[in-house]
């Protein structure tokens, strides 16, 4: 294999370069302007929801962090946030000084298991006399959660929700799209995603009031007099002119992208099907439809993989899936909480064949800067990030690379 086959990057096929020359041609090379505002147009229209409004910002994580502002939060306030997630759901809830309460998921979709959502915020209310402030369900690895139970539980209790979609843009449930059920929904455009700004995400809003006031914390919330007066405190996360000429280009192919997601997962189906201890990860029935924004397995506890005795023996250098700044060195090979040995075999032959997979999300409530955080746990979780393993599925990954992917997933296992 003379290349590297990535779990998802980014492909420039659409009109980019069309909008970033009108941005450089015209001088617009700022957070405003004509693909800020058309890049936004482009999105409500996909969203379908004439009632919505979007607003273009800097990241995904920033959306988040204006969300949760919108909807009141503050220091010394709970947030149930899903625990089995990445970190830039839960970690916005710290910036403004509240505390994440985290929720396991259930096992058909992976995502927020809404029954234990209801119980883990009548025990708050219970424990602390308040109510959560807000809801962040995800949708894992672009899955769709039981958005309408979830929404049920939190119009019971008078909660909002704030749907983080970062990973299931063009993803739907019972035929709507995901990150427009709840009061707020959280997109990315990061580079590994279905559509890319390089870098940045978008926030859907309930109304233009919300709108216009989520652009007034993201312009740092500055007061409309002839000099700077700042009030409240106030954040530089508008997405740029440039940024968002990226995202319009992009929005030409995001059908084809969402398309070459779904095809790449069937082609996983057909081709895993016969393979003993292997388990792919699918839509759990007709209501869900997922971009398969990544494709997943789960290999059986008991499944053999090759150098699997000496799966942790080595410290990885810098950081699973690479990361694009500086990570600390590891204390250690081994956490109490981690893969199962066959998982990282397979993750290290595959890596050998020039091949990037990568664990699942190691859930929240496991991680060590959330240890003293109030959890609800049905053990889901913690066993999928033991056995599951991430396959590429983005828009360089080719049919010839599938196969070779599935056959040396075949080679790596040990016959029983």
């Amino acid at each position: 294999m003379d290349k590297r086959i990535y779990l998802c990057l980014a492909h420039m096929g659409g009109r980019e370069m069309e909008f970033i020359q009108e941005a450089f041609d015209t001088n617009w090379v700022v957070p405003l302007g004509p693909n800020v505002n058309g890049f936004e147009d482009d999105l409500k229209h996909f969203c379908g929801d004439d009632c919505k409004e979007i607003v273009a910002l800097s990241a995904g994580t920033a959306a988040v962090h204006l969300a949760l502002l919108a909807c009141g939060v503050g220091p010394g306030d709970e947030v149930m946030v899903q625990s089995f997630t990445f970190c830039a759901s839960s970690h916005p809830v710290t910036y403004l000084g509240a505390t994440p309460v985290f929720v396991d998921s259930e096992p058909e979709s992976w995502n927020i298991d809404p029954e234990l959502l209801d119980r883990a915020i009548a025990d708050r209310i219970a424990v602390t006399g308040r109510k959560p402030k807000a809801i962040i369900p995800v949708y894992l690895y672009g899955m769709p959660a039981r958005i309408d139970e979830i929404i049920a539980v939190g119009q019971k209790y008078d909660i909002p929700v704030i749907e983080d979609a970062a990973e299931g843009f063009g993803s739907c449930f019972d035929c709507r799209v995901c990150g427009t059920f709840g009061r707020y929904g959280v997109l990315s455009f990061n580079g590994n995603k279905m559509i890319t700004t390089s870098g940045g995400g978008a926030l859907i809003c309930p109304d233009r009031e919300a709108k216009n006031e989520i652009m007034f914390y993201a312009t740092q919330a500055r007061e409309s007099y002839p000099y700077y007066q700042h009030e409240r405190i106030g954040y530089n996360y508008r997405m740029s002119n440039i940024c968002a000429g990226i995202g319009r280009g992009q929005m030409f192919v995001l059908d084809e992208h969402i398309a070459h997601h779904k095809h790449i997962q069937d082609m996983y189906r057909t081709l895993l099907a016969d393979v003993p201890g292997v388990t792919l990860h699918d839509n759990p029935s007709e209501r869900y439809d997922s971009n398969f924004w990544l494709c997943t397995i789960t290999l059986h506890p008991e499944l053999k993989v090759k150098g699997q005795d000496n799966a942790y023996a080595t410290a990885v250098s810098g950081a699973v899936g690479g990361a694009a700044g500086v990570t600390h060195k590891a204390s250690g090979t081994h956490t109490d909480c981690e893969p199962n040995a066959n998982v990282e075999a397979m993750r290290m032959y595959l890596d050998a064949a020039g091949i990037e997979s990568r664990p699942l999300w190691k859930p929240m409530h496991c991680q060590p800067v959330y240890a003293k955080n109030p959890a609800y746990i049905n053990g889901v979780s913690e066993s999928l990030f033991k056995i599951g393993l991430c396959l590429p599925s983005g828009p360089m990954v080719t049919d010839d690379d599938v196969r070779y992917i599935v056959s040396q997933i075949k080679s790596a296992i040990i016959p029983g």
